[in-house]
């Protein structure tokens, strides 16, 4: 598996210069771990921006989605199209959780792989987290800790309801490399409360292994970074990527709830960026001085992260003057909260 990003794809300049897109098809995923079928705010929306038009759906469950998605994935294929799948939970934890575990292999793979062995989600939504969160604690470390936070009634001597603030004394960190870069970003490893992402994590990745590993498409779907590297190899035909919506401003005009805004706003970004030769270098973020290993192996990445986000000073507003990207409806801001309407990340 290459460190460096592998060599970019050179496809045919349309007019102007500007390559032609990398994608055909940009499908963004809000995820929901609910217990029981729910649809509108909340919920799990999914938006694919494609060449024969937008598709929104609000499917009420996991199963309805992923069936959804199989499909879209499906027709992508038999239509010779080539996605990008950006689904809005972290594919990774923190470097060390496999090693924690007991896990042998490639560390997230590993982790994949267990956790879609422990997690049972029924047809009605009704699943078992909270129950292997305090299991992997127990694995781990013998006590509540990495992951916290349960519903009133949940009691389980292996997680507790508020946070431990064991990362203190802990080698295992709280946040990844790239949590740190998104000021907002919450731990992967708290399950419930307001902004948490932590259950999304535990329903969603096995939903993601079973479409990357779907026999009829295997064989040219990728995960991003980890089965990529840092860069976009010819052979993907399929890609599946963490992103995180908040990194923009939904338009509001794209409807209500937030969620739905959200979905249709970033596919429509990731669709302009690539129609203006920019998305390609999104998958080659420099990272600084992080290890890259400890991203492709472990710890993934965010699509569309190429710069942190600085917290804003009270006396004085970071700014970073970036183009913005061509293409897009102007009723879309692409600024990000924070920081002033024409700066994005």
């Amino acid at each position: 598996m290459p460190v460096g990003p592998p060599p970019q794809p050179s496809p045919a300049c349309g007019g102007g210069g500007t390559p032609a897109p990398l994608f055909d098809s940009y499908i963004i995923v809000d995820w929901s771990a609910a217990r029981t079928p729910k649809t509108g705010r909340d919920s799990i929306w999914i938006c694919r921006h494609a060449p024969n038009g937008e598709t929104v759906v609000n499917p009420s469950t996991r199963l309805s989605a992923r069936l959804l998605l199989a499909e879209m994935l499906g027709d992508a294929m038999a239509n010779g199209e080539r996605v990008v799948a950006g689904f809005d939970f972290p594919f990774g934890y923190p470097a060390g959780f496999a090693r924690r575990l007991g896990l042998t292999g490639t560390p997230w793979r590993a982790v994949w792989d267990e956790i879609a062995g422990l997690i049972e989600d029924r047809d009605d939504n009704h699943n078992n987290r909270f129950h292997v969160g305090a299991e992997l604690n127990r694995r781990v470390s013998g006590a509540a800790f990495p992951f916290w936070g349960c519903p009133v009634g949940f009691e389980h001597v292996h997680l507790c309801p508020r946070y431990h603030d064991g990362h203190r004394d802990d080698p295992l960190k709280a946040m990844r490399v790239i949590d740190e870069w998104m000021v907002g970003a919450q731990p992967c490893w708290k399950l419930a409360y307001t902004g948490s992402v932590g259950s999304q994590v535990l329903t969603g990745l096995p939903v993601v292994r079973a479409l990357r590993d779907d026999p009829r498409w295997s064989a040219c779907a990728r995960v991003w970074p980890f089965e990529t590297g840092l860069g976009l190899p010819d052979d993907a035909r399929i890609v599946f990527a963490e992103v995180w919506p908040s990194w923009w401003k939904p338009c509001a005009k794209l409807g209500e709830p937030k969620d739905k805004a959200q979905v249709r706003t970033v596919a429509r970004i990731f669709a302009a960026a690539d129609r203006a030769g920019t998305l390609g270098g999104w998958f080659s973020p420099v990272i600084g001085n992080a290890d890259p290993r400890q991203i492709i192996d472990e710890e993934a990445w965010t699509l569309g992260v190429t710069v942190p986000r600085l917290r804003a000073k009270a006396t004085k507003r970071a700014k970073q003057i970036v183009t913005p990207v061509r293409g897009l409806d102007p009723g879309i801001d692409q600024g990000v909260h924070g920081w002033p309407d024409q700066v994005r990340p």
